[in-house]
C-alpha cells in the first residue's frame, strides 16, 4: 500500500467518486449533471472527506458527518474491489479518526452494512450494545 495515498480534500474527480458509490452499490439512479452537482456538494459540505489514491485513480474513500464539535458519524467507506485487502480501507478510518481527534471531537460511530462488522471490530469499532439504529424512509411521509 506504499503507493496509495490518502488525505482529506474538499474536492475530487466526482466521476471517479461517483463510479465507487456506484460499485458499492450506493447509487442507484441515472448519471446526469444533477448526479455530478449532488456529489460535489457531498464532499464539499463534508466535515471530512477522504479519498484513498493511486497514481491518478481514486481508490476508496469515506467521510465524516459532523457539527465540528461534539460527535461524529463515519459513512461512506469503500474502496475499489480490484484494491481491496491492502489496508486502504483501515487507512481511510484511520485518516478520518485522526481528523476528527484533531478538532477535538472524541465520540466517533458508524453504522456498518451486513458482512462488515468485523472490519470494523478490527480497527477498535465495538457494538453500541442497548442502541438500535433507525431509518426514516421517506416514502412513507405525506
Amino acid at each position: 500500500m506504499a503507493s496509495v495515498e490518502v488525505e482529506v480534500v474538499k474536492e475530487a474527480d466526482l466521476e471517479q467518486i461517483l463510479a465507487l458509490y456506484k460499485q458499492a452499490g450506493w447509487w442507484n439512479e441515472p448519471i446526469d449533471e444533477k448526479s455530478y452537482e449532488r456529489v460535489r456538494k457531498i464532499i464539499s459540505n463534508t466535515f471530512c472527506f477522504v479519498i484513498a489514491r493511486y497514481q491518478d485513480r481514486i481508490v476508496g474513500m469515506g467521510r465524516s458527518i459532523s457539527d465540528g464539535v461534539s460527535d461524529a458519524y463515519i459513512q461512506d467507506v469503500v474502496v475499489d474491489k480490484d484494491f481491496r485487502r491492502q489496508g486502504i480501507g483501515e487507512a481511510i478510518i484511520h485518516r478520518i479518526v485522526q481528523f476528527l481527534l484533531e478538532h477535538n471531537i472524541r465520540w466517533i460511530a458508524l453504522i456498518s452494512e451486513p458482512g462488515s462488522e468485523e472490519f470494523y471490530r478490527q480497527i477498535g469499532f465495538r457494538d453500541m450494545i442497548g442502541y438500535t439504529p433507525l431509518f426514516l424512509p421517506i416514502e412513507n411521509i405525506e
